[in-house]
């Protein structure tokens, strides 16, 4: 199986639980819970496909349809665990985002776009997925106004390029620049690190 396929589909699994942590908080129906899960799982990575102008991996592969709804069902029966983790919404929305950065940069790589652009493509498609979440919840998107998040994912989109000049392998590439995403994300909310604001 390739390997970038079920990286995009542990991508999909992480939001997919994201989304229904947020649907539920809320209270939305199960038919809501089900649409703020599939619009944070495919969100970002949609909008990547449509731009780079790929085939959109969900319209063309069901195997993404159902994930979605196999984990919404799993995240809505298994609620009372989850929330027993101590802030779950944010540990699967920073895998996510892990996860997709590098789905992302690969993609846009694939497409022939320059180093830039395609960190520009990974951020994307990890971080709008999420935009998408707040903003049909009515909340302020994370990325906007809460600890660094999109400058996480830059971060991993330069890795992957720095690894990848160095000639390391490239499931190890995957893996590496997807963990810095990860232990960044992680680290400001530990150590409460923020981008200056403009007052």
């Amino acid at each position: 199986m390739d390997f970038i396929f079920v990286i995009d589909i542990l991508g999909v699994v992480a939001f997919s639980i994201s989304g229904v942590l947020t649907a539920m908080r809320k209270e939305l129906d199960v038919f809501g819970i089900l649409i703020i899960a599939f619009v944070t799982s495919v969100g970002g990575g949609t909008l990547r496909d449509v731009l780079i102008q790929s085939d959109v991996s969900w319209l063309t592969n069901m195997a993404y349809i159902y994930v979605i709804i196999g984990t919404t069902i799993f995240a809505i029966v298994f609620r009372n665990k989850l929330k027993y983790l101590r802030k779950s919404l944010f540990l699967f929305d920073t895998i996510g985002i892990g996860f997709y950065t590098v789905v992302g940069v690969e993609k846009a790589i694939s497409a022939g776009l320059p180093p830039i652009t395609c960190i520009a493509f990974g951020t994307m498609s990890a971080c709008f997925g999420g935009v998408i979440r707040d903003i049909l919840c009515n909340d302020i998107p994370v990325i906007f106004h809460k600890e660094i998040y999109a400058t996480a994912c830059i971060m991993g989109g330069f890795t992957y390029f720095l690894l990848d000049y160095f000639y390391l392998p490239q499931d190890l590439i995957f893996i590496i620049s997807g963990s810095v995403v990860i232990a960044i994300r992680i680290s400001a909310v530990v150590f409460k690190i923020k981008l200056p604001k403009v007052y």
